[in-house]
C-alpha cells in the first residue's frame, strides 16, 4: 500500500554539543592527507599514492626524480581513468632514502616553477609596457 505524504518538510535541528566537548575542526580548516605510502614499500624502493592528481603533477615530478643521479628509476601511473589518484614508483642505488627523494624532488619542482613563474611575469610586464607606448 502506498503511504501518506505530508505538503511539509520537517526540520532537522542539531543535538546540543555535550559539556567539555571539543568540536572537530571545520573541513577546510582540517589539514588533508593527499600523499599515502603503499604496503610493500622500503627504504630504497617505495609507491606512493597521490590524491586528486594527474598526469601534470605525475610526468613533471617524475622528469625531475629522474635526473637525481640516486635515482635507479622513478615512473608515475593513473591506475584507473575515473579515479583522481596518481602513483609513483621511486627505487634508489646506494642505500639511498626514497623519502628524501621524493621531498627533493617536490622542492626542485616547486622552484622551476617559481622560476617560470617569475620569467612569465617579467615579460608580460615588459609586453604590457610596449603596448602601453605604441611600439
Amino acid at each position: 500500500m502506498p503511504s501518506a505524504t505530508r505538503d511539509t518538510d520537517a526540520t532537522m535541528v542539531d543535538a546540543p554539543a555535550e559539556e567539555g566537548a571539543v568540536e572537530s575542526p571545520a573541513p577546510e580548516e582540517a589539514e588533508e592527507q593527499r600523499v599515502r605510502v603503499l604496503p610493500g614499500s622500503t627504504e630504497e624502493a617505495a609507491s606512493f599514492e597521490f590524491e586528486n592528481e594527474d598526469h601534470t603533477l605525475g610526468n613533471a615530478l617524475r622528469y625531475i626524480i629522474m635526473k637525481n643521479p640516486d635515482v635507479e628509476f622513478c615512473g608515475y601511473s593513473i591506475p584507473h581513468p575515473s579515479e583522481a589518484k596518481m602513483h609513483l614508483r621511486i627505487q634508489t642505488y646506494d642505500k639511498v632514502s626514497v623519502y628524501d627523494v621524493l621531498e627533493k624532488g617536490l622542492n626542485d619542482l616547486s622552484d622551476l616553477c617559481d622560476v617560470v613563474m617569475d620569467k612569465f611575469t617579467i615579460a608580460r610586464d615588459e609586453f604590457n609596457a610596449q603596448k602601453a607606448s605604441g611600439t
